[in-house]
């Protein structure tokens, strides 16, 4: 009997020797799961505060995951997190990002769909098209959470001033000018947006006394519409590339944008009712947030620019057509989880945190359409508290009926060097005049096939 006891002791005693060898965090310390913020929106003041605010509220009400939050400027971020990534200290979470952050590591999301099951998850709560828009061949990558759709910005004092009709208010309604109907469309644009660019003498861009070297006021620019694919969609939706099934990929330009670099070039250089590279950087025109500035009558921009507008002087208004169609393009933010998660399960806790409990809170401050519909009234609420003036929120709920597809973050072979072009091409058609248009687009093409060509060596050599 004593040998028993001696053997249930010496046991006992292997056990605490054993337990407390053990490391702590095993025991007692919670599971940390770091957010990465920076590849889309959330370094504006009051966005960092709420970020913080909602993860101060988990980790106060959860003592077995804590949440760290990682902030990183935009203009460093993808830099940062392809840092990270290779060093082997990627984040848990990442966003909130569309599409074009998301491209830019592809095949590093974790696919959702077996936490979905294991959780039972319920995907009910969201339109189907909002789910599956997150769905790529590896999977679904992402949760619903914002809808940014493109509408068109103006500033109706500066209407009055012209003695302007303000842009319709509901698509297909047409435009009255000098008071006839006419068709809401890229040139009628054109013309108000010539009316609306106003020089240091008072002359507008349609008069010959118009000085183009010292405007203080113009009509119409795509406000923060980078990368360059968004610049386009005004004339449809398109692709570079056409995929030939066999790995290869052949670059394009699509008829339809070459209008529209036309078009663009032409507004920038010779209507002069858009402003160039210089001009957008320039104090008078907000060092680059030109719609805030109150010098510029018209913008093409997303729902989430509702976060950086300081004034109420605005209201929303339809996006003009091209050839009978409209196309309002489209950004769908969300988080995502990295592939390389510890702690997929604990991640997606988190996940479905910031998308659910609390999303409300987010997108206040985002700016973002909840992709949830049972959500959306109680969001243009908090729109209403921040602009009184009566923002025509209704053709911004329409402009979810005209999203580009293909979309204009598309994935692209070679995704990270062919937007870099395409970027650099951009960049060109905002700061130098003279250009000849035809040549620039076949060198553009010709360099994206290089890249195409560069991307489908290397998969064959997989």
């Amino acid at each position: 009997m004593l040998k028993k006891y001696m053997r249930i002791a010496l046991v006992s005693l292997l056990l605490i020797v054993v337990l407390g060898a053990l490391p702590a965090f095993a025991q007692d310390e919670p599971v940390t799961i770091t957010w990465f913020v920076g590849i889309g929106t959330g370094g504006a003041p009051e966005q960092r505060e709420m970020q913080e605010a909602v993860v101060q509220r988990f980790n106060e009400s959860h003592d077995d995951i804590q949440i760290e939050l990682i902030i990183v400027e935009n203009n460093v971020a993808v830099e940062t997190l392809g840092t990270l990534i290779a060093t082997g200290e990627a984040p848990d979470i990442v966003g909130p990002a569309g599409f074009a952050g998301a491209w830019a590591f592809a095949g590093s999301w974790l696919p959702l769909d077996d936490l979905i099951e294991e959780t039972g998850y319920d995907l009910s709560q969201f339109p189907e098209s909002a789910v599956e828009i997150h769905r790529t061949s590896e999977g679904l990558l992402g949760l619903p959470l914002a809808n940014f759709p493109a509408f068109l910005y103006y500033r109706p004092g500066l209407f009055d001033e012209a003695g302007l009709e303000y842009p319709p208010a509901h698509y297909g309604d047409p435009y009255i000018l000098d008071g006839e109907e006419v068709e809401w469309d890229v040139y009628t644009l054109r013309e108000v947006g010539m009316r609306l660019t106003v020089d240091a003498n008072g002359f507008d861009a349609t008069e010959e006394e118009f000085d183009p070297e010292n405007i203080i006021q113009w009509g119409f620019a795509n406000q923060w519409a980078g990368p360059m694919r968004q610049n386009y969609t005004l004339f449809g939706a398109a692709s570079v590339y056409e995929d030939n099934g066999d790995g290869t990929y052949t670059a394009v330009f699509p008829e339809n944008w070459r209008e529209g670099v036309q078009w663009f070039y032409n507004g920038i250089w010779e209507d002069h009712f858009i402003p160039n590279a210089a001009q957008v950087g320039s104090d008078l025109l907000g060092a680059g947030n030109a719609f805030a500035s109150g010098n510029l009558a018209m913008a093409q921009s997303h729902l989430w620019y509702t976060c950086c507008l300081p004034d109420s002087d605005w209201d929303a208004a339809a996006l003009p057509s091209y050839n009978g169609q409209t196309t309002a393009r489209i950004h769908a933010d969300t988080f995502r989880i990295m592939n390389t998660t510890e702690y997929p399960r604990e991640a997606f806790e988190v996940l479905t945190y910031l998308t659910g409990e609390a999303s409300l809170d987010l997108l206040s401050v985002y700016g973002g359409m909840p992709a949830r519909p049972d959500d959306q009234d109680a969001f243009i609420a908090t729109l209403d508290e921040k602009y009184p003036q009566g923002v025509n929120w209704d053709v911004v709920i329409e402009s979810l009926a005209f999203t580009d597809v293909p979309h204009h973050e598309e994935w692209l072979p070679n995704n990270n060097k062919a937007n870099d072009r395409l970027d650099a091409f951009q960049s060109l058609l905002e700061s130098t005049p003279g250009l000849d248009l035809d040549a620039e687009i076949a060198t553009l093409v010709s360099d994206l096939q290089a890249i195409f060509d560069e991307y489908s060596a290397g998969q064959s050599d997989e």
